[in-house]
């Protein structure tokens, strides 16, 4: 007899909205996740929920550009020189991914996923009594040369089903007067975009939510995961041992071990996030926007302008760099002067693939361990379609997608 019906591993924004979604139709669900799980990466990103996101990381412009991405400093895509020898199996893989036929199908398999994604975060942030975090003034790519600008990506975009618009410097302004008149030749305008006034507090409300719904939590990391007839045995960094009927993998960067003794080989790397946050009242921006050729969000939030972003590759294990946290304050004065002093900064771990698509459905195992990890930038913007992904799988349900595009199986 098992102790659980159901066993989510991770209770960041994606394991959390799967426990929710699972507790909401009757199943018995304990979540298992250490106390600051939901601290990470769920909490400090850019608050976006990116619809329009369906490019991958790797891209052919991308490719041309990886040698110099990869070992300028300065670049918005860097890796720690320590870490490169053990990232080269990844690199290697992220490369093939980035030409164009992968890219082109890579993007239409994110695209599918982020279609509903929308609406389901309008229903989640409902359920959360959280709708007023949310808010849709759309988002902008900043444009500050025109070298910028890339109309292929525009193409694959409105390809695939994004509403995209190219505007100018004079609607540039008109969108954001705050914007020094200098800065930008143009932009691409995203309208239908929602941002998230407060991640800590979206979180916050979710958790409650989880709680309210008779989910137990166990307050502690899974570290051994062993399928028997049974069920599924468990064990945790403080002793605890329980056995579940099944059990869904929804740590985030802490995922591959865990995927690994499912039998899944998963090629699964950290990239390393950063933010700095400037308190104030009245902000320069009224919108989330991105200057494109230097990798980070400005993102207004509730009583603070938050500057998240870059892709630094580097492992769990190194602590943060202050190289890269300059790497945003410059370029954040660089467009914005005026700013205040900084108030904190932040580093956090995102689960990355080779392919930015997520591994979601069932392990070789079988359907007693359910996969939802590895949404890369996405995992705020993906969590509610994620989590009815896996609700219909364990109610068997057919989920209206391919899965075997998401699935372990493809590496």
């Amino acid at each position: 007899m098992a102790d659980t019906e159901i066993a989510v591993i991770g209770a960041g924004v994606v394991g959390l909205s799967v426990a929710l979604r699972l507790a909401d139709e009757g199943r018995a669900v304990t979540l298992i996740a250490p106390p600051d799980a939901g601290e990470g990466a769920s909490c400090g990103n850019a608050g976006v929920i990116a619809d329009y996101a369906v490019l991958p990381v790797g891209t052919p412009d991308v490719l041309r550009n990886l040698p110099s991405l990869l070992f300028d400093r300065h670049s918005p895509l860097a890796i720690r020189r320590s870490a490169l020898l053990s990232l080269v199996p990844w690199l290697l893989r992220f490369a093939v991914q980035s030409l164009p036929g992968p890219a082109r199908r890579n993007a239409q398999v994110i695209a599918a996923l982020l279609a509903e994604a929308a609406p389901e975060w309008r229903a989640q942030a409902d359920r959360i009594d959280a709708g007023d975090l949310l808010r849709q003034r759309g988002s902008l790519y900043l444009y500050e040369r025109a070298a910028d600008i890339s109309d292929t990506a525009l193409e694959w975009q409105r390809s695939l089903g994004v509403t995209v618009e190219r505007i100018g410097r004079d609607e540039l302004g008109q969108l954001e007067p705050g914007l020094p008149a200098d800065v930008g030749v143009g932009a691409a305008f995203f309208p239908q975009t929602m941002t998230v006034t407060d991640p800590g507090a979206l979180m916050r409300r979710l958790a409650a939510a989880v709680a309210a719904a008779g989910v137990a939590r166990i307050a502690a990391r899974a570290t051994a995961l062993e399928v028997q007839p049974q069920g599924v045995a468990l064990r945790c960094d403080d002793g605890t041992a329980l056995r579940a009927a099944r059990v869904v993998i929804a740590a985030g960067a802490w995922s591959r071990p865990l995927a690994r003794m499912a039998g899944d080989r998963v090629p699964l790397e950290t990239e390393r996030g950063y933010h700095i946050e400037f308190d104030m009242h009245d902000q320069p921006l009224t919108r989330q926007m991105t200057p494109v050729s230097r990798g980070f969000y400005f993102c207004p939030m509730a009583g603070r302008l938050r500057v998240a972003g870059t892709v630094e590759l580097g492992g769990l294990a190194a602590p943060p760099s202050p190289h890269r946290v300059r790497i945003i304050e410059e370029g954040a004065r660089a467009l914005l002067p005026d700013l205040p002093a900084v108030s904190r900064h932040w580093m956090g771990f995102r689960p990355s693939l080779p392919d930015s698509v997520p591994v979601i459905g069932p392990s070789r195992a079988g359907e007693r361990v359910l996969n939802a990890f590895g949404h890369g930038h996405l995992g705020l913007t993906l969590a509610p379609v994620t989590a009815r992904i896996v609700a219909d799988l364990v109610a068997g349900r057919a989920p209206g997608l391919a899965l075997e595009r998401y699935s372990p199986a493809r590496f």
